[in-house]
């Protein structure tokens, strides 16, 4: 797919969305029930820290965008939601495009999945296969719905990208517990526990407003098993989101030390989702640059050249993790200059 360059992060407004028709009062009343209150993501109502006010509004923004894909998918049936998805503007489609999985993922399991909404809205947004995957697992927080029965229904290699997305669910709405107390949902087992701890760090971007400081201490307050999962979070957020210049990201560098490399295979995940969906902005490329020593087209082609010939899943180890430490090997402590 050509790769769209954007100068920048664009938070403008997204452009006028289609109209769609009036929903009946069954969907009326569903998005009575599943709705989230925009000020529900505000740093103010989640009680998030943040010293800057630029990247307040920039992550509120990506938040906002992703409410706005959520709701978009409670309202209307997938042809006019890919419309919907397409008026944001593109450096926030992604986020849009999460937030809509996560929709299309509850309301086919509240129908026992006879309406295929997250299928239709998988084979609509192909280019942003990534974020729709790690848009599904938000059911996992929200419904008493299990791990196994989730994977079974998506990519046996992507499928893992949903328990990312219910570790930054839990990180995001959940702090005290998630990071405060470092709990793990009972049913979150085996390397599924992994999976989400990528999620959860990557929720801490959110969580201490982007800071290096504040997000290092987090880490280190972990056991020291689960720092280079939460790490590669933290790389992901900070490519994918963005918000901080090289200095701040030089920092995360030094503070993530042993464990620069998950930080520089989750800014190589987040590359290969933004080279995927045609928009690149120029944070992204700021941001590999430093954490894996590359621009975000060859980070992405390093995510590639890392997924061929993949094993089969083996107990305790999928085919996922084998991906995740062979994009890690390339990644080597110290390999960036800042």
């Amino acid at each position: 797919m050509a790769r769209q360059q954007t100068p920048a992060f664009d938070l403008a407004a997204p452009a006028a969305r289609p109209a769609a028709p009036a929903p009946g009062p069954g969907r009326r009343m569903v998005r009575r029930l599943l709705a989230i209150p925009p000020a529900e993501t505000s740093f103010a109502v989640r009680g998030f820290r943040s010293d800057d006010a630029a990247i307040r509004e920039r992550l509120e923004g990506v938040a906002g965008a992703f409410v706005r894909g959520y709701h978009a998918a409670l309202a209307v049936d997938p042809p006019a939601l890919a419309a919907r998805l397409a008026s944001e503007p593109p450096a926030l489609q992604g986020f849009a495009c999460e937030g809509a999985a996560f929709g299309a993922t509850l309301l086919d399991v509240l129908t026992g999945w006879r309406r295929r909404r997250f299928a239709r809205h998988l084979e609509a947004g192909d280019a942003q296969v990534y974020i729709i995957h790690i848009g599904a697992g938000w059911a996992l927080a929200r419904l008493p719905l299990a791990v196994d029965a989730l994977l079974a229904r998506l990519d046996p290699l992507l499928g893992w990208l949903a328990l990312d997305g219910y570790g930054f669910h839990q990180g995001f709405f959940h702090a005290a517990r998630a990071v405060g107390r470092r709990e793990v949902p009972r049913k979150v087992q085996g390397y599924a526990r992994r999976a989400f701890d990528q999620g959860l760090g990557r929720s801490l971007w959110f969580v201490e407003g982007a800071d290096p400081g504040r997000i290092a201490a987090d880490v280190a307050a972990f056991p020291a098993a689960r720092h280079d999962d939460l790490w590669s979070g933290v790389g992901l957020a900070a490519t994918y989101a963005g918000g901080r210049g090289p200095a701040a990201l030089a920092a995360l560098v030094r503070a993530a030390g042993e464990h620069a490399p998950a930080l520089g295979q989750g800014a190589a995940f987040a590359a290969a989702a933004r080279v995927r969906a045609g928009c690149v902005p120029a944070a992204t490329d700021e941001a590999c640059a430093v954490l894996c020593g590359r621009p975000a087209s060859a980070a992405a082609a390093l995510c590639g050249d890392a997924e061929r010939d993949l094993p089969p899943d083996r107990p305790g180890e999928p085919a996922f993790e084998v991906w995740r430490r062979r994009i890690q090997r390339e990644i080597l402590p110290g390999g960036f200059h800042a």
